[in-house]
């Protein structure tokens, strides 16, 4: 059949192959994909044409993105998991215990991507201490973060997190366990039953399993769920990229004697000063020197 006139639409839901679109009337239909060589992901805006006689539509093009957040495929190659991102939410929680090194790896992937970064501590009920004013958190406000302290089970701070998630199109990151769908299904309106949906239709054979989907917020707000990649540790590819992705050395690295100073072993460096004195935080610190020598050694490995 002769395709109609394509239009913009935006990739809400994805499927391996087969996808769920938001046109430009809000309406929402079943896509499939022109094509091997198009990978389309959730928030993508893409052209689409409804094809007579059929109820999917076609996929044939993706418009230019905004940003991806992108992880290490098993071969080393970038996987693109989201695009068009307005918001990168790190969740950390009391339980497990936090890797704060994952941590700072997220919000250097957002930091580069030019999106916010919002750090969301779940499971606060359980903490011994509810306001700490030294630790990880207080070093993530030190360096201009919004820290939010929630419970997906009591439901503390959790209009908050609707607030600081209004008119944003944000995806929520973080280890195993930490409670990401909890929070999700708290600030969502029938998020279960939306994705729940969304399976059953799948074990019919409508499609394959969900991998993403973008789910409404109040406030005009949109939040991307991706029960299909849940853990995953976001690709960092470059020197620059390390540096750029921890703000507080970026900034104080203006005034280093070297203008191409890496913070590690060169005199003069004005972050690690700033470490001495305490106006950075050691242990960011700690994580930046981590998060460089990795990237030495991916690179290393590509040559």
């Amino acid at each position: 059949m002769k395709p109609l006139s394509p239009q913009e639409a935006q990739v809400t839901a994805t499927f391996s192959r087969r996808m769920m679109l938001r046109l430009e009337n809000s309406s929402t239909v079943d896509a499939r994909i022109k094509g091997k060589k198009l990978r389309p992901v959730c928030g993508d805006r893409v052209e689409a044409e409804a094809i007579a006689g059929e109820s999917e539509w076609l996929i044939t093009a993706i418009r230019p993105r905004d940003n991806e957040l992108t992880r290490p495929d098993n071969r080393g190659r970038k996987e693109v998991l989201a695009a068009n991102l307005s918001c990168v939410v790190v969740m950390a929680a009391t339980e497990p215990e936090p890797d704060w090194f994952i941590v700072d790896r997220y919000i250097a992937a957002a930091e580069n991507m030019g999106v916010k970064a919002l750090v969301v501590f779940n499971k606060s009920d359980l903490s011994k201490d509810p306001q700490p004013a030294s630790g990880p958190l207080a070093d993530y406000v030190a360096a201009g973060y919004v820290v939010i302290r929630c419970s997906a089970e009591s439901g503390q701070n959790l209009e908050l997190l609707k607030e600081a998630l209004g008119g944003e199109t944000a995806i929520i990151v973080g280890q195993s366990g930490v409670g990401k769908s909890s929070v999700i299904n708290q600030i969502v309106h029938d998020a279960e039953q939306r994705i729940g949906a969304l399976s059953s239709s799948s074990r019919e054979g409508r499609h394959t399993t969900v991998n993403s989907i973008m789910l409404d917020l109040p406030g005009e707000g949109r939040v991307i769920d991706s029960p299909g990649v849940r853990d995953y540790a976001p690709a960092i590819d470059t020197e620059e990229e390390v540096i750029c992705g921890f703000r507080e050395i970026n900034d104080a690295g203006l005034d280093c004697r070297f203008a191409n100073c890496r913070h590690l072993r060169e005199p003069d460096c004005a972050v690690k000063s700033a470490v001495d004195d305490g106006r950075i935080s050691a242990r960011r610190y700690e994580s930046y020197k981590r998060l460089m020598v990795l990237t030495r050694n991916l690179a290393e490995r590509r040559r």
